[in-house]
Order: structure tokens, then sequence, then C-alpha cells
């Protein structure tokens, strides 16, 4: 098996997609699709099921990608290693959360892109439980998470830092003047407005609400944090946020911070799956995120 069909099937086999694979490989669509034919004539089985617009793997692609992404691992650990240490490369497929890839990571991939020119890096946004799964699959080489949590099956993490949350609303609002001392029971009725489910700061405080009246309480929802920050400012209601996502707009006066604390802590990890070879761009990479997530806690940011 040739190094170059390999590295294409694992391309296609984690974003699923002929054409978004070969816009991340820089490869003509019929060259990705003539390098994975290739493949799968060679070992005389079919990788993928192509169900019209849409692909997955066979059972035979599902055993073989663990293998294939070994095999890359091992040869881009071998090439840093004859080429030395001063120009790293190779590919990282890094899982995040929007929070996170909008007010954390900036920094960090900026360094990247300058530093390391020949490190290829692929953002894939998901939460929680879908970025633990993807590292224990190897569909994600490292992973940022945000979770009550700090130790997690199968994977090994390093806390970058706690996470405080704020819950904020629009200046007028009524709750907006509270003395400190703010209860869970003053929240009840209060209209919530949130990110979708599966958000772990929203999971946790619809939880906490839950616990006083015994059902889930309705959430105003909206896709983005940005979105659920203007809809706060519009006086559509309350939501619990990371400060560093709302820090400009306490400061502007935008967004007022209500005075109930989260019984609940969060915090920002790094992940990757246990037992690991990291190769040195990826080792390089954790280095840089607790640095610089470090610095931006010592910094008040």
């Amino acid at each position: 098996m040739e190094l170059r069909l390999l590295v294409t099937f694992e391309k296609v086999a984690t974003v699923l997609s002929f054409t978004q694979a070969a816009a991340e490989l820089k490869y003509a669509q019929s060259s990705v699709t003539s390098q994975v034919r290739a493949l799968e004539s060679s070992l005389g089985v079919e990788l993928f099921d192509r169900l019209g617009s849409r692909i997955r793997l066979t059972e035979a692609g599902e055993r073989l990608l663990p293998y294939a992404r070994q095999i890359i691992e091992l040869s881009e650990e071998a090439r840093a290693a004859v080429v030395g240490a001063e120009e790293p490369a190779g590919s990282l497929v890094v899982g995040t959360m929007e929070s996170l890839t909008s007010y954390r990571l900036p920094p960090l991939l900026e360094l990247f892109h300058h530093r390391y020119p020949k490190v290829r890096l692929s953002l894939r946004t998901t939460i929680g439980d879908g970025t633990r799964e993807a590292l224990r699959q190897g569909t994600f080489d490292v992973g940022f998470l945000m979770e009550p949590e700090t130790e997690h099956a199968g994977l090994e993490s390093k806390v970058l830092t706690p996470e405080p949350l704020v819950l904020v609303a629009a200046p007028g609002h009524p709750l907006a003047g509270r003395a400190p001392g703010m209860k869970t029971e003053d929240l009840v009725e209060v209209q919530l407005v949130g990110t979708e489910p599966g958000c772990p700061y929203r999971d946790l405080f619809e939880s906490e609400l839950a616990h006083l009246t015994g059902q889930a309480p309705p959430f105003m929802e909206f896709g983005t944090i940005e979105a659920t920050k203007r809809g706060v400012a519009g006086g559509l209601g309350v939501a619990l946020l990371p400060r560093m996502a709302v820090g400009a707009e306490l400061a502007s006066g935008a967004l007022a911070e209500l005075a109930w604390q989260p019984p609940f802590q969060l915090y920002t990890q790094v992940a990757w799956r246990a037992g690991k070879r990291l190769p040195r761009h990826l080792t390089l990479f954790i280095e840089a995120a607790v640095r610089l997530v470090q610095e931006q806690t010592a910094s008040g940011s």
C-alpha cells in the first residue's frame, strides 16, 4: 500500500466527502477518487459505500482506518527524525467548540500559522461527547474540551484553565439591578436564552433549574454565542455564557452581569487519545496551547 493512497483514504474517511478531501489535500477531485479506487483495487475490497451524494465507510474501511492513521503518524515521525527539529511538519485535526475557537484559540492558531507553516491545521467544531469519541477513534488528533470533569476514559488531558461563567442580561432587565445573593429560585420564572443542547454550560444550567421544578426549563435557542449575545442585549432574556465571551460587552455596558454564582465549575482542557504516539508537531501544539492559555489567564483576558 502506497503512503499517498493511505493519506488520501484517511482524509476522505475523516471528512466523509471526496470534494472536501480534495480541497484540503489540494488535489483535483478526480485524483482523490482515482487514488481511493486504486487502494480499493490493491486490497480487493470496497472501502466506502456510495449513497448518492453521501458516502460512508464500509466494514473494511472501518478496519483499515486506525491502521492508516498509525502508518501516517509513523511516517511523519520518521520524517521529523530524519529532517531534524528545525522544521516541524504534518497535519493535525483539531476538535473544538465554538466558544473556544472564537475566544481562546486565535493566538494559538496564529502562532502555528506563522511559526510552523508546514503544520496543516484542520478545525472540526463539535462538543463534549462528540469530541471525546472522535479522539478515542482517532478521527481527531487533539481536542479542546470545556467540562466539569477533568478525567476522561481512554484519553489523556491537561487542564488549561478554570473557565468562569457569568449570567448576563440587558442593562434594563428587572434583575440587572438586584443586589448580590441572587438564588437559583429567582430564575425559575425568567425567560432563558441559550445555545443548542449539548453545550456544557447550557446543560448544567438547565439541570440546576430542572432540579427545582422537576422539568426542563424552556430556552429560546440561538445557534451561536454571537446570536445569543445579541438576543440578550435586545431584551429577550438572560443567558449563562463564558466570561471570556462577554468581556467586551460587559465593559461597554451592552450587557449587564447578574448577581448569581453558578454552583458548578467548568475547566478548559486539551486532550488526546491515551497511548497515542505524539509526533513532534502535536507535542509542540499541546505545549503552545498550555502556555498561551496560561498567559491569557494571567493577563485577565
